[in-house]
């Protein structure tokens, strides 16, 4: 078990609702993947839809927990209004802050999120925000008080895994909130990778989502966050120049 913000989780995947086929298919990637947790973006929340036809509706409520995201949002002030209304529309003070700064590649704004984060935090928001895998950046967000980071392997839906695993080793040696690796995810050992290089949780939509059979990759992400987990948790072998017998070789037959 661990803890994102107040909420205590077993499985370390987070998944988005957006891009699937239909809601059947979001629900049971949902269900195949484990996850605990799915980021809903408020823009896409129909308030005037007819029971049954809206996202909210396909999502089981009861095993999952809503993370509000700020998606679509290019100023801090935006950031923040929309938060205000995800914490009054469903009920939840965690907030998956996002401030976008580029059009083209989705970078977050720093600046930008910097400012929305530190107001948040004071009207007593849970912030996990969305932002570059810069270490300083990461330790002035925990600094500011938000409950988790969540920095990018690569941009928004492209699928290039993580480009930078360095910065990610040293943001986990920085700093003591949740990271969690956030965009750029492709397919399975994008994520397995995340979780060996100290990550707490994976986010991810479109390697789900835009897969060939979403279902099935919703079930190898699942599996993939686990051994990944594991493996950090039991620590890796030493890298060696030369191989190294697994055998011994004192005591061969004829010696």
């Amino acid at each position: 078990m661990w803890k994102l913000g107040s909420v205590e989780l077993s499985s370390r995947l987070v998944v988005g609702t957006g891009r699937y086929a239909d809601f059947e298919q979001m629900r049971r990637c949902h269900e195949t993947s484990g996850t605990q947790m799915v980021t809903v973006a408020l823009r896409r929340v129909d308030l005037d839809a007819p029971d049954g036809v809206g996202v909210l509706d396909h999502i089981d409520r009861e095993r999952i927990h809503l993370l509000p995201n700020t998606s679509g949002c290019w100023t801090a002030e935006d950031a923040v209004v929309t938060a205000r209304l995800g914490r009054e529309l469903l009920g939840t003070d965690l907030v998956k802050l996002e401030v976008i700064g580029c059009e083209r590649t989705l970078w977050p704004d720093v600046e930008g999120t910097l400012e929305a984060a530190r107001i948040l935090v004071r009207e007593g928001f849970q912030v996990l925000p969305y932002c570059t895998d810069d270490p300083v950046v990461c330790r002035r967000l925990e600094d500011l008080g938000c409950a988790a980071v969540m920095p990018l392997a690569a941009p928004i839906g492209s699928g290039l895994g993580i480009r930078n695993p360095t910065n990610l080793m040293i943001v986990r040696e920085q700093i003591t909130i949740p990271l969690i690796v956030d965009a750029g995810v492709g397919t399975a050992s994008d994520a397995a990778l995340a979780m060996e290089l100290g990550a707490d949780g994976v986010l991810m939509n479109t390697a789900i989502a835009a897969a060939k059979d979403p279902v099935r990759m919703a079930e190898a992400m699942r599996y993939a966050v686990i051994a990944g987990r594991a493996a950090f948790e039991a620590g890796r072998m030493e890298k060696r120049l030369y191989a190294t017998a697994s055998s011994p070789i004192d005591g061969r037959i004829g010696t």
